[in-house]
């Protein structure tokens, strides 16, 4: 069967299940001032998604460690939450609960919690520093801040300043008693009886989170996603998911439903993490492995222990779990999906995924403006086709290639990428400006150049938005040059991505020191630990004698600098 056949098999079975009566029918709605497609049936909340757990009961849900929790067990944990959150803490709809942690069960229970009171959650960047913190929580005004120890220490300096009240997740041996600012989660949920979830009434377009981006302005962003806009994503995977089976185009060896097993390997702070990974699996009924980091030697052995059979991640980890598999006696034959989202995975990785390891590979390109909506690549048509992201994501979303002038280019012209979607969050929180300059009459405008072909595929080819992505996280170029300008002495910098085999892409700099200053590598590094995230920092560092070169109109000439580099680096191999 041909790559077309294939595409027209699943949108003909997407249009059958999408039409009038149909178990995904679309309609068309007002969101948030604009008319957009929306699937009829979709829960009016995530409260209502949250549901689902009382549906699949005491099937384990969550395996983290040692510790198991069954959907139930969830749902009971998040009811008592949210309730000590109303009673002890006054949160009310509207008001931001942040959390900051490495991923574990109390951060779903904490997000879970928030959003089943209208509350709005803000999951915040695990790496982040002390400086970064304070910006985001000061940024979204939370009321409260669900941390672990590690994130404690980094907002002790501040959070008391901003009136902010802190739930604190420790493990037994670091436990610390409440205090009249930090309150100890386990002494709260063990002093609290078994509780109702507290009934709020939510709007589907209510905000329900606030996830903060790093784009090319400097500052993170705080991009605010409704509850429509998150449901609107995980019911187009599963239209996808149903779709591809009606068209015969899902993979033979796919377990049952039952037997779905995700691994947990990306944070979940990000989309990637926070929808495809957890709460598409809280209405599928997958169990969750989560992972404390990411290291391929305990992946496999969870993958043989748990029966895995889903992995998701950015394309490094899949290579390295890939490469740590073809030296290992594990059994890891459940595993029959690999996916991966954040950068571009090499084709060559897709036949390895496909021909060596029997395995279904999957690709998407999202953004977090998007709730990771945009196009989905699987199975035969990944094989088939491996340098595209895909088909824009049935059926609501369409995506449009644009010129500098915004008007809309046939087949195979390069513009930028515009998408619309009632996924599409609503806009930057409190940034008017930034919201206008990226959300146009609905449309998201990515700031990424692609194309889409004769297929309606898509095909990603260079990026707008002065952005390094290293491992799936985007890096502000402009951010990075601010931290290096606090440095005392430094008069010119130009900061730039730099390709890498494992990471995609890494972060390189070229600075120039005012008379009678001087710098060194490690005291850069030494200065920068304290301002910005570690993945943030320079790993190729160029200090030059002279000013470094300008264009015409006087900017600092960066791809210039950039090519230099990377032809030496070429020269030298």
């Amino acid at each position: 069967m041909t790559l077309k056949n294939t595409l027209d098999n699943i949108q003909q079975a997407i249009a059958g299940l999408t039409a009038p009566g149909g178990d995904f029918e679309i309609i068309q709605a007002d969101v948030l001032g604009q008319s957009l497609p929306v699937y009829k049936p979709a829960p009016g909340s995530l409260r209502d998604i949250y549901m689902a757990c009382l549906q699949h009961n005491q099937k384990t849900f969550l395996v983290y460690h040692q510790q198991r929790l069954s959907f139930m067990d969830t749902y009971q944990q998040t009811a008592k939450f949210a309730y000590i959150l109303t009673q002890q803490f006054d949160v009310k709809k509207g008001d931001r609960v942040a959390i900051a942690m490495r991923n574990n069960p109390e951060w779903i229970v904490a997000f879970m919690a928030a959003t089943s009171l209208g509350a709005v959650a803000v999951p915040m960047n695990g790496w982040w520093t002390t400086e970064e913190l304070e910006y985001g929580l000061q940024d979204c005004g939370a009321k409260v801040v669900v941390v672990d120890n590690q994130r404690m220490q980094r907002i002790e300096p501040f959070y008391q300043a901003m009136d902010i009240r802190a739930v604190v997740i420790s493990s037994a041996a670091n436990s610390q008693p409440s205090t009249d600012t930090q309150f100890n989660y386990s002494e709260l949920m063990s002093a609290c009886a078994d509780q109702q979830m507290p009934t709020v009434e939510i709007s589907t377009d209510d905000d329900a989170t606030i996830l903060y981006t790093s784009g090319s302005s400097g500052k993170p962003k705080g991009v605010v996603a409704t509850h429509r806009s998150i449901i609107n994503t995980l019911v187009s995977w599963l239209l996808l998911a149903v779709g591809s089976e009606v068209a015969g185009a899902k993979p033979d060896n796919m377990p049952e439903a039952d037997d779905l097993v995700a691994l947990l390997t990306v944070p979940l702070f990000h989309v990637t993490g926070c929808h495809s990974l957890f709460l598409l699996s809280l209405i599928i009924g997958r169990k969750v492995v989560m992972m404390h980091k990411w290291d391929p030697q305990e992946a496999l052995k969870l993958i043989e222990q748990e029966k895995v059979t889903y992995v998701n991640g950015v394309p490094t980890m899949s290579q390295e779990l890939l490469d740590a598999a073809e030296n290992t006696d594990r059994d890891i034959s459940s595993l029959v999906e690999l996916a991966s989202g954040g950068a571009a995975r090499p084709p060559e990785h897709v036949r390895r995924i496909s021909e060596t390891f029997k395995m279904n590979p999957v690709n998407g390109y999202g953004l977090t403006e998007t709730n990771a909506m945009g196009a989905v690549n699987a199975g035969i048509t990944y094989i088939e086709c491996p340098d595209s992201v895909g088909m824009p994501s049935p059926a609501v979303t369409e995506i449009r290639i644009v010129d500098e002038q915004g008007n809309s280019l046939p087949a195979g012209e390069r513009g930028e990428i515009c998408i619309k979607s009632p996924a599409n969050a609503r806009g930057y929180w409190n940034n008017p400006t930034a919201t206008a300059d990226a959300f146009k009459d609905g449309w998201f405008h990515t700031g990424d150049v692609g194309y889409l072909d004769d297929l309606n595929m898509l095909f990603i080819v260079d990026r707008i938005k002065d952005i390094i992505i290293r491992g799936g996280e985007n890096i502000s170029c402009n951010e990075v040059e601010a931290a290096i300008y606090a440095y005392e002495g430094v008069a010119e910098v130009a900061v730039f991505a730099v390709p890498d085999e494992r990471l995609g892409e890494v972060v390189g700099a070229k600075l120039f020191m005012k008379a009678n200053a001087s710098i060194t590598e490690q005291q850069l590094v030494e200065f920068l630990q304290d301002h910005i995230a570690a993945y943030k920092i320079p790993s190729h560092l160029i200090i030059s004698e002279e000013p470094l070169p300008r264009t015409a109109t006087d900017k600092i000439f960066k791809r210039e600098i950039k090519e230099q580099y990377l032809a030496a680096m070429q020269a030298s191999v």
